[in-house]
C-alpha cells in the first residue's frame, strides 16, 4: 500500500509538469501541435490510465467506506473513460454552407493539414442573418437555418451562438460567417458514445462534492460542530476616525462652456456610443476621464467639459486638461504633467510626438512608446470630435439590400452624425435639419443666447424621441444610468473599505501583541465595536448591490461580462460572505473590507474598460450567470484564505506571547478550512 500511494504521487507529478510545459510550448508551437503531441499523444493517455490504475488500487487497499469521499474518486474514473471514448471515437470538423446549395463534405483536421471527409447527411442553407440591437450596429445573435436530408424526407434544422442543433448523434455549433452574408460556417461534433459517459462523470462529481458538504459523518459537518466555531474565539474592533474633503478653489479663468442647465440638457440627450444607445452624459464621463482622468475639470461638468469642445474648440485647444502619466514621456517630449492640445504641436518640429509615434509603429513597443500611443488616442479622440463622426444623435430609418434568400431585407434603424452620409431616402427638410442643427448651437452657444439653445436642444430631444422608435431606453432604463453616473461607486468604496479594513486590522494585531495573557478580553466595547464595523461593512454591500443593479438595468444583462464588473462582483460576494460569518469570527469583518478594498481598488485604477456594453452573442446566455456566479464565489472564498494565511504570518512574526498565538492560528486555521470546502466545491 505504501509503495501504490508513492507511486500515485510520482504519476499524479508527472502529469502535472507535462500538461505545466504543455501550456508553454502552446504558446510557441500552437494548439495543434500540443493537441496532437500531447494531450492526444498515446503516452500521455498512458499516464493517465495508470494514475486511474493505481489510484483505484490504493483506494481499494485503504478499503475507503465513506460513500461521498467514493463517488467523488469514482467520478474522475468515469469523467476520464468519456474524455477517452471522445478521443477513439469522436469526428470534429467544419461545415462550409452556401445559400441554395447543398453540401456533403466537412473539414477535418489530419495533424497539420485539412482534409474532407463525408457528413452523415446532406445540409442546405436556407437563410442566414445577423440580427442587431435596436438601432446600433452591435451583433446580438448570428442565425443560420438550414435542410438535413435523410432517407425519410427534409428535415429543417436552426444553429444561433447559443443554440445548438443536435440530429442523429452529431452536434452543429454556429461558428462563423462569410462576408457576403451569404455564407455560414458550423462547427460540427459528433460524439455519441463519450459525451453521456463524460456528462454521468461530471453529475457524479456534482452528487459527490455536494455530499461532501452535506455528509453527517463528513470532515466538514465535523468542523462546523468545532468547539472554536461556537466560541468564536477571535475578536476585533473598530477606531473610526472623519476626513473632510476639501477642494481649493482655481484661480485661473474657466474655459467658456455651456451653463449648468444648458449642459445639463445637452447630456439628457441620446446618442449612440459603443454601439449602445445612452445618454450623452455618459460619452461626456468617458470624454473627461479619457482626457484628465477624472469625472471633472476644474470644477465643470463632464457634459460642460464636452460642450467646450464641441463649441469653444479653440479655446480648449489651450486648456491644459490631459493629463501626461509618464514621467519618461514628459521628459521626452518636454511636457507638463497636463498639457494642451496646443502644447502637443510647435512651430518648429510640428507634431511632438510624431517620430516617437513613427517608430511605434515601426516596431518599438517599449514602455516609452506605448505611453505615446496612449497620448496620441487621447489626442485623436478630440480630433474626431472636432470632425462630428462621435456625435450619432440622429437616428433614422433605413432600408437594407439582400433578397428573400438572405432574409436581410426590410428596414434598419440606425444613428448618425451630422458629417455621415446620410440615406438617400431620407426627406429634404430632416437632411437639412441635421446638417445645420449643431452650426445654429454653436452660434447661439458663442453668443450666449441661452434661450435659443435651450431651445434647439429641446428640439432634438423631441426628433430623437419621434424617429428613435424602440431604441431609444426606457425611462427606467435612462434614470438607472443618470443615477449611476451620478455617484462614483468603486472609488467611493474601496477608499472606504480599504480605510477601515486597515484600521481593525492593525487593531487586531496590536491587541494581539499587547494586551496582557491573562487579561480578558473586554466585553462590551468590542461588541459595540464589531457592531458598529457589522453596520458599515452592510452599508458597504448594500450600496455595491445598488451599483450592480443599476448596471443590471442599464445593459439589460447580469453584470458579469467584463474585468471591470467581474472585479465588482468579487467584491460583493466576499462582503457578502463575511457578513454571514462574522458572528462566529468578529475578525472576518476585516478581511472582507480589505479584501472587497483591493478589487474595487482594481477596478479603479486598473485598465479595465468600465464602459457598459452589449454582450457578445458567445456571451449572451442564461448558463453565464450560472458560471460566472460560482467561480467567483469560490474566488472570493480562496481569497479569504489567503487574508486568514497571511495573518497568521504577521501574528507569528509579531506576537510574543505563545499561548495566546497557538489560539489565535488554531481559530485562523479553523476558519480557512471553513471556507476551503465549499471553495473547492
Amino acid at each position: 500500500m505504501r509503495y501504490t500511494k508513492h507511486i500515485v504521487a510520482v504519476l499524479y507529478t508527472l502529469i502535472i509538469v507535462c500538461m505545466g510545459a504543455a501550456t508553454i510550448i502552446e504558446k510557441y508551437k500552437g494548439t495543434g501541435y500540443v493537441a496532437e503531441n500531447v494531450y492526444g499523444a498515446w503516452w500521455f493517455i498512458a499516464l493517465w490510465a495508470l494514475l486511474v490504475a493505481a489510484g483505484v488500487t490504493w483506494m481499494l487497499h485503504r478499503r475507503m467506506k465513506k460513500a461521498s469521499a467514493v463517488v467523488l474518486h469514482l467520478s474522475f474514473v468515469v469523467i476520464l473513460a468519456g474524455a477517452l471514448l471522445t478521443h477513439l471515437t469522436s469526428h470534429q470538423g467544419t461545415v462550409h454552407l452556401r445559400l441554395g446549395e447543398t453540401t456533403t463534405t466537412y473539414l477535418a483536421t489530419d495533424g497539420h493539414t485539412y482534409v474532407e471527409r463525408p457528413l452523415p447527411f446532406p445540409l442546405r442553407l436556407d437563410t442566414f442573418r445577423i440580427s442587431y440591437h435596436e438601432g446600433t450596429r452591435a451583433a446580438a445573435d448570428y442565425i443560420s437555418r438550414f435542410s438535413i436530408m435523410t432517407n425519410d424526407g427534409e428535415q429543417t434544422g436552426m444553429v444561433s451562438m447559443n443554440r445548438i442543433f443536435s440530429h442523429a448523434g452529431t452536434r452543429f455549433y454556429q461558428s462563423s460567417y462569410d462576408e457576403d452574408l451569404r455564407g455560414s460556417y458550423l462547427s460540427m461534433n459528433s460524439d455519441p458514445w463519450g459525451i453521456p459517459v463524460t456528462y454521468t462523470g461530471y453529475a457524479l462529481l456534482f452528487v459527490g462534492l455536494l455530499w461532501m458538504l452535506l455528509d453527517p459523518k463528513g470532515d466538514y459537518r465535523q468542523l462546523l460542530r468545532s468547539p472554536g466555531l461556537r466560541r468564536g474565539a477571535l475578536m476585533a474592533t473598530l477606531l473610526l476616525t472623519s476626513g473632510h474633503l476639501s477642494a481649493s478653489a482655481e484661480s485661473q479663468t474657466t474655459p467658456p462652456t455651456l451653463s449648468t442647465e444648458s449642459a445639463r440638457l445637452f447630456g439628457q440627450l441620446y446618442m449612440d456610443y459603443n454601439d449602445r444607445i445612452c445618454p450623452v452624459q455618459t460619452f461626456a464621463l468617458d470624454f473627461t476621464k479619457k482626457l484628465c482622468g477624472k469625472r471633472s475639470y476644474r470644477g465643470l461638468s463632464a457634459e460642460q467639459v464636452l460642450a467646450g469642445f464641441i463649441f469653444w474648440s479653440h479655446e480648449w485647444s489651450r486648456e491644459p486638461i490631459i493629463k501626461v502619466k509618464s514621467g519618461e514621456l514628459r521628459e521626452a517630449a518636454q511636457l507638463a504633467p497636463f498639457c494642451s492640445v496646443d502644447d502637443l504641436f510647435s512651430a518648429a518640429d510640428g507634431y511632438r510626438l510624431g517620430p516617437m509615434l513613427g517608430e511605434y509603429y515601426r516596431g518599438n513597443h517599449d514602455k516609452l512608446h506605448q505611453e505615446v500611443m496612449k497620448m496620441d488616442d487621447r489626442l485623436q479622440l478630440i480630433m474626431q470630435l472636432r470632425q462630428g463622426p462621435p456625435l450619432r444623435l440622429f437616428p433614422a430609418t433605413v432600408s437594407l439590400p439582400g433578397d428573400s434568400l438572405t432574409a436581410g431585407h426590410g428596414k434598419q434603424l440606425s444613428w448618425y452624425a451630422p458629417t455621415d452620409d446620410l440615406p438617400a431616402t431620407m426627406e429634404p427638410e430632416r437632411r437639412q435639419y441635421i446638417q445645420s442643427i449643431f452650426g445654429i448651437m454653436t452660434e447661439a452657444a458663442r453668443q450666449g443666447n441661452t434661450a435659443r439653445l435651450d431651445e434647439a436642444l429641446a428640439k432634438l430631444q423631441r426628433y430623437q424621441k419621434t424617429y428613435g422608435g424602440t431604441s431609444i431606453p426606457s425611462p427606467t432604463k435612462t434614470q438607472a444610468e443618470h443615477l449611476y453616473n451620478a455617484i462614483p461607486f468603486a472609488t467611493i468604496l474601496f477608499m472606504v473599505n480599504l480605510t477601515l479594513g486597515l484600521l481593525l486590522l492593525f487593531y487586531f494585531i496590536r491587541q494581539a501583541i499587547t494586551r496582557p495573557e491573562a487579561q480578558p478580553a473586554a466585553k462590551s466595547s468590542p461588541l459595540s465595536f464589531r457592531r458598529i464595523a457589522s453596520f458599515l461593512l452592510c452599508l458597504s454591500w448594500l450600496a455595491l448591490t445598488l451599483c450592480l443593479a443599476l448596471r443590471w438595468i442599464i445593459s439589460g444583462t447580469i453584470p458579469m461580462s467584463n474585468g471591470y464588473e467581474t472585479m465588482l462582483l468579487m467584491a460583493w460576494f466576499i462582503m457578502l460572505v463575511s457578513l454571514f460569518t462574522q458572528r462566529h469570527f468578529p475578525i472576518i469583518l476585516c478581511f472582507g473590507f480589505l479584501m472587497s478594498g483591493f478589487f474595487l481598488l482594481v477596478s479603479h485604477i486598473s485598465q479595465m474598460d468600465p464602459q457598459i456594453t452589449h454582450l457578445m452573442p458567445v456571451l449572451s446566455s442564461p448558463l453565464l450567470t450560472i458560471h460566472v456566479s460560482i467561480i467567483m464565489m469560490a474566488f472570493a472564498l480562496l481569497a479569504l484564505t489567503f487574508i486568514c494565511g497571511l495573518t497568521a504570518l504577521l501574528l507569528s512574526m509579531f506576537t510574543a506571547h505563545r499561548s495566546r498565538l497557538a489560539s489565535h492560528l488554531a481559530s485562523l486555521a479553523l476558519l480557512s478550512r471553513l471556507f476551503l470546502y465549499p471553495a473547492l466545491a
